[in-house]
């Protein structure tokens, strides 16, 4: 029985959604302005048919992509039905089974919370208080706010447009497992708000200029709808392997062996051996987050093209590692271009590219439905179908 590796490249958008100015978006295009503003080389993912998922997406070809498409790829492009552009929202409707209920977000402005939500917070924490109050990209408002933090001993709590709650606390004077303790106590608060993610943001250092965030970032979810991938394959009982924030993103539910790296390469190198040994009938969920967070948020074209290029170069690591039959797929959640105004998401299409080993390719077109993935994964591991979602195997 043949395997299924699907993996999200958190933030690889590829050209505006038909709602996208709604969001505020319209224009943004993740990849096709890293391809205008770079010249990128990526020559496995545009084996896969990445140029022309791009292309059918942009209706108009992608700037440098125009390598020969390997037989057995398939490629196309989807479109979110769900009403966000943030990672839980894209991943659980890439998975089959979209948000049925609409996330809560924290209005723009200062401050950013209800002042009865700080101070449930502030009483169950049993917290001096809280600092923030704000919405803000982190890295800078630990830099301005690092030194307060360490002096009051208030966490740093913000927010973003995304539907989101981050807190931020120094992991030796706050302490790290304090931290996640608190952030466990704020899901619960604002789960009749809908909140999708209460994210914990410990850090390190001294003072201004030395504050650097950690690799134990943790995400607490907003428990996902059922009726995914991981449901059905966990129903049949097949092996489950979560890379990265999937656990995460997904409440940790049927999620089985959860692999975590420090970033993207730690992680491609426990990812390797981990697909060595799964079973037949297995699935791996795989999310790859830096170029999301560590170049797309920060607005940062090159790093966002070095990164793409670096992941490329190790996607050549997983193809002799197919097995006959096995499907191999490679999405986004949203887009975030690093030329676009602002910090946050963006609003856009993303690419579904892959291969079938020993299957014909062929070009899958446009999908209705992110769901149109998960739903193709169930049909190839034979499992019941998805909640949502048409297969286009």
């Amino acid at each position: 029985m043949a395997r299924a590796i699907f993996i999200v490249l958190d933030s690889l958008g590829c050209g505006s959604a038909l709602d996208s100015a709604s969001f505020g978006d319209e224009g943004a295009d993740t990849l096709g302005h890293i391809a205008e503003a770079i010249s990128l080389r990526m020559p496995v993912l545009d084996s896969l048919g990445l140029g022309r998922a791009a292309a059918l997406s942009r209706g108009k070809p992608l700037n440098g992509f125009n390598a020969p498409v390997h037989p057995q790829a398939v490629f196309g492009y989807a479109v979110e039905t769900s009403q966000g552009k943030d990672t839980p929202s894209g991943h659980w409707e890439l998975a089959g089974a979209p948000a049925d209920f609409s996330f809560g977000y924290f209005p723009p402005g200062t401050p950013a919370f209800p002042p009865a939500l700080v101070a449930a917070i502030v009483e169950a924490g049993q917290l001096p208080g809280i600092i923030g109050d704000c919405h803000a990209a982190g890295v800078a408002l630990i830099e301005d706010l690092g030194e307060e933090h360490l002096r009051t001993g208030k966490p740093i709590m913000y927010t973003s447009v995304d539907s989101v709650l981050q807190i931020a606390a120094h992991e030796e004077s706050f302490g790290r497992e304090r931290l996640f303790e608190l952030c466990r106590t704020v899901r619960k608060i604002v789960d009749p708000l809908h909140i999708g993610r209460v994210i914990a943001r410990p850090f390190l250092g001294t003072h201004a200029g030395d504050f650097k965030r950690t690799q134990y970032r943790k995400d607490f979810s907003i428990p996902p709808p059922h009726g995914n991938i991981l449901d059905r394959a966990a129903k049949e009982n097949r092996a489950i392997m979560s890379v990265g924030k999937i656990g995460d993103i997904f409440d940790h539910r049927n999620t089985g062996e959860e692999i975590k790296g420090a970033h993207d390469m730690n992680l491609f190198d426990r990812m390797l051996p981990a697909l060595q040994r799964l079973p037949d009938g297995g699935l791996m969920f795989a999310n790859f987050v830096d170029l999301d967070t560590d170049f797309g948020h920060r607005r940062n074209v090159a790093g966002y093209a070095a990164g793409l290029e670096k992941f490329d170069s190790r996607m050549a690591e997983i193809v002799p590692l197919l097995r006959d039959g096995d499907l191999l797929l490679v999405s986004a959640d949203h887009g975030n271009d690093p030329t676009w105004k602002g910090t946050d998401h963006t609003r856009e299409h993303v690419p579904v590219i892959g291969m079938q080993a020993g299957a014909q390719g062929r070009d899958i077109g446009r999908r209705e439905t992110f769901a149109d993935v998960g739903a193709s994964i169930a049909a190839h591991l034979g499992l019941e179908p998805t909640t949502t979602g048409t297969s286009f195997l």
